[in-house]
């Protein structure tokens, strides 16, 4: 399944949008409810097929997101769930027991529904860069389609009701994916962290809550869904994620003016080694990659498009290179595969 996916690029990685080389995507999520139906962690069997059923009814009366499909998770294998999670369609957790349970995925992959995750719905909205009002206006957009057609629980004083209270109100997690090795390098990440958690914001890993932070990639999101707009909302984080764009862009002057010829051999030797390594594992080549991005981001490689980067970081993940390789492999095989793989699209560079 998704073989048409994995030809073209991931909606979030591009490459496109304000601020790409530091800011790899931005994402809003709004987790909704339908009147008179209980959480799926409570519902029956037949309630949580009936959510699904009223979901795509929805979807397909919308002229607006009925050119994409709604896939039954039962039917997905467990390396296309990999494959998904690993794309960011879809969460770790969404894919944990697959009873009762499906996912939609518009035409560009720009918008996902899960449905019957921890909400009925929650609806996903990717974009490339820097770009989270964009985002927010197309996830709002979908809401509004879905509610001509579904009624969901919302209440005056306390909005849009969640199966976790953390969400009630917006029902709304903005957040973007950032690439932060210059504050890694200086060490003033953790004072970074300190001051976007007084804010009101939450810093994460890679795949989000729970999970590692890869490639010095982290995911800050709002933390605060109830007693704000979705405009204010936004707009702190926005503004957040430029004041740490420039943190970053000091760190990165800073390491450039007081130690050049290590930073440099650092970007160079990560260069070599993806160029020339006969086995390498995802998680090495997501670290090797971020010296790159962080190389071409100080114009110390030039020749290397970001489009490119981009794409072996894609195809490393596990799943990703067997769909793009077309076969299973033990973790073994895949190493040497994957090495091969990028050493193939780096021939042609430099």
């Amino acid at each position: 399944m998704f073989e048409e996916l994995i030809k073209k690029p991931a909606a979030w990685l591009t490459g496109e949008g304000k601020n790409s080389e530091i800011v790899l995507s931005s994402r809003v999520r709004l987790a909704r409810n339908i009147s008179s139906i209980p959480f799926p962690s409570v519902a029956i069997p037949e309630e949580r097929e009936k959510i699904i059923s009223f979901v795509n009814k929805a979807v397909q009366k919308s002229s607006f997101l009925n050119g994409g499909k709604v896939h039954n998770s039962s039917e997905i294998p467990k390396l296309d769930k990999d494959f998904l999670v690993e794309r960011h369609l879809v969460s770790p957790e969404f894919m944990r027991g697959s009873n009762n349970k499906a996912l939609y995925i518009g035409e560009e992959e720009k918008i996902s529904l899960m449905i019957n995750e921890e909400d009925h719905v929650r609806i996903q909205a990717l974009n490339s860069g820097l770009e989270i009002k964009s985002t927010f206006e197309l996830a709002d957009k979908v809401d509004t389609e879905l509610s001509n057609t579904l009624e969901f629980n919302f209440d005056p004083d306390f909005g849009y009701l969640t199966s976790c209270p953390t969400n009630a109100g917006t029902g709304m997690r903005a957040s973007v994916l950032i690439h932060l090795p210059g504050l890694v390098l200086t060490k003033e990440i953790e004072n970074v962290i300190s001051q976007v958690t007084k804010l009101g914001l939450t810093v994460r890993g890679f795949y989000g809550e729970g999970s590692d932070v890869l490639g010095n990639l982290f995911q800050i999101s709002n933390q605060t869904t109830l007693g704000k707009s979705e405009e204010d909302l936004i707009e702190s984080l926005e503004k957040v994620t430029n004041q740490i764009i420039e943190y970053e862009n000091n760190s990165r002057k800073t390491l450039y003016s007081e130690a050049k010829e290590q930073i440099e051999d650092k970007i160079w030797r990560a260069f070599g080694i993806l160029r020339s390594a006969r086995v390498i594992t995802s998680t090495e080549v997501t670290n090797l990659l971020s010296a790159l991005r962080l190389g071409l981001g100080m114009g110390t490689i030039k020749e290397i498009p970001l489009g490119l980067i981009n794409q072996i970081l894609l195809i490393s993940f596990p799943a990703h290179l067997q769909k793009y390789l077309n076969k299973e492999m033990e973790p073994n095989e895949r190493d040497i595969l994957r090495a091969e793989l990028i050493r193939e699209k780096l021939k042609s560079s430099i």
